[in-house]
């Protein structure tokens, strides 16, 4: 059953998804071990250690270059992607996200007892560090080549 999935748009599209959700997963564990609380809110959050958007896209790249070649067109057009979801998740994303926890300073000064008059605090954990971004680009990587593996006897 699982040879409809190899070598096509199947496996490198189920190894995207899948990378990015291993990554969730590891998250939440770096999450659970070193505050030592379960909060599983961490699956849908943005921003931490690694980048599940780059291992997404890594893993999605790879295993396009895996299946079509890593000189093939459809290749460059993944890693083309994969460089600019990364690039966005470590500068403009991140860049937001100071931007949030300076407002929301700044209106916890201007609204000390009643911050929801306000229309709450604005989520500051958008974007990830260069180094997060790199550890969940390699993890991408590394789990293409894995699950490519895994698939093909």
């Amino acid at each position: 059953m699982h040879t409809l999935i190899i070598n096509n748009g199947y496996e490198a599209l189920a190894c995207g998804i899948l990378s990015a959700f291993f990554a969730q997963v590891i998250k939440f564990c770096v999450f659970t071990i070193r505050t030592r609380k379960i909060n599983f809110k961490i699956f849908t959050t943005t921003g931490g250690m690694p980048s599940s958007h780059s291992a997404g896209v890594m893993g999605l790249s790879t295993s396009v270059g895996i299946i079509a070649g890593f000189s093939s067109l459809i290749f460059a057009v993944a890693f083309g992607y994969a460089l600019i979801v990364m690039y966005d998740a470590a500068g403009l994303r991140r860049a937001a996200g100071k931007t949030a926890a300076c407002l929301n300073r700044m209106m916890d000064d201007f609204y000390k007892h009643d911050l929801q008059a306000a229309g709450g605090k604005l989520k500051e954990l958008l974007g990830h560090t260069p180094l997060e971004v790199f550890f969940g680009a390699v993890f991408g990587i590394l789990f293409a080549f894995a699950f490519h593996n895994f698939l093909v006897p």
